[in-house]
């Protein structure tokens, strides 16, 4: 009995052992803490660890132990990684890690692995300009934490983390910022577009006031079911993704039935296509003149 358990321990611990090392045989080392690798089917990843590419040349193979965490990120991105990592001192590399895992933990989701590359390389910078006492304003930090409040407080989180694992306090602006990375993450879009979303959100909601000549009550449940619309509404503009055309009906009985509100939902169509270039279909102006009638009959209530 004793031989077969202690069979049963060596097989397995043999064949883990073998799936690591085939994991982590070097391609290139990047420096102390970081190397480039093949995993099982001949991807390049990256992996780091403390010492985890000292004294190590391409073809050695790594102590498991050493193994912190492997990134596999799309190809395109690899060396665009790679490169970034090269020169930020590891703990940087660590705590980006942390700040990642917290918000995949909080939001309960998936985020582009491309946040690696994001949110690492904007830490850097943010905690450059903090050493230097520089402060850069972000000028969306109120529409973020309006509108993207549960990424704001993990923006939050990120800022306590880097206090309490680099011992450096960045501003509130800066959770404003991690947030957006954060926001990009779950969309899948480019960054430069991801700043744009509360700014947008924003002004649609100012169009909705001007035309309709009303004051939004952003304690009631239509206003919030609004803003969860329109961000996934730009969510869906910003990662190409639209709705199916096909629900005709439903758009003549909106039509008919709340002109004013369709009226409003034609504006919104109109600012989209200028700030965005982006065609807004009829079964989304339908939607959102739903949305908007919405907050028009709780503010006849």
């Amino acid at each position: 009995m004793y031989g077969r358990e202690y069979n049963a321990v060596f097989l397995f611990t043999f064949f883990r052992i073998e799936r690591i090392w085939i994991v982590v045989k070097i391609l290139k080392v990047i420096n102390n803490n970081v190397v480039s690798a093949y995993n099982e089917q001949g991807k390049e990843v990256v992996v780091t660890g403390k010492g985890v590419g000292f004294q190590k040349k391409a073809g050695d193979m790594i102590n498991p132990d050493q193994i912190e965490k492997i990134f596999r990120l799309d190809d395109d991105h690899t060396n665009e990684f790679e490169a970034l990592i090269k020169d930020i001192p590891y703990e940087y590399i660590r705590v980006a890690g942390k700040i990642i895992s917290n918000a995949k933990k909080c939001l309960d989701k998936k985020l582009s692995k491309n946040i690696y590359i994001g949110l690492t390389d904007h830490m850097n910078y943010a905690i450059t300009r903090a050493k230097q006492n520089i402060q850069i304003e972000n000028a969306l930090l109120w529409e973020i934490k309006r509108f993207y409040h549960q990424e704001y407080q993990i923006g939050l989180d990120a800022l306590n983390i880097i206090k309490r694992e680099l011992g450096v306090s960045l501003p509130e602006d800066e959770a404003g910022f991690f947030a957006l990375h954060i926001v990009n993450a779950e969309i899948g879009a480019d960054m430069r577009n991801t700043a744009k979303a509360p700014d947008i959100i924003k002004d649609v909601l100012n169009i909705v006031s001007y035309t309709l000549g009303v004051e939004m009550d952003e304690n009631s449940l239509s206003y919030e079911r609004f803003v969860t619309h329109l961000k996934f509404f730009l969510e869906r503009i910003l990662s190409g993704r639209t709705y199916e055309e096909g629900y005709y009906e439903l758009n003549d009985m909106v039509k008919d039935n709340f002109p004013e509100s369709y009226r409003c939902a034609l504006r919104i169509q109109t600012y989209i296509k200028a700030r965005l270039q982006y065609e807004v279909c009829e079964e989304e102006l339908t939607y959102l003149a739903v949305h908007i009638q919405n907050i028009v009959r709780h503010r006849q209530l």
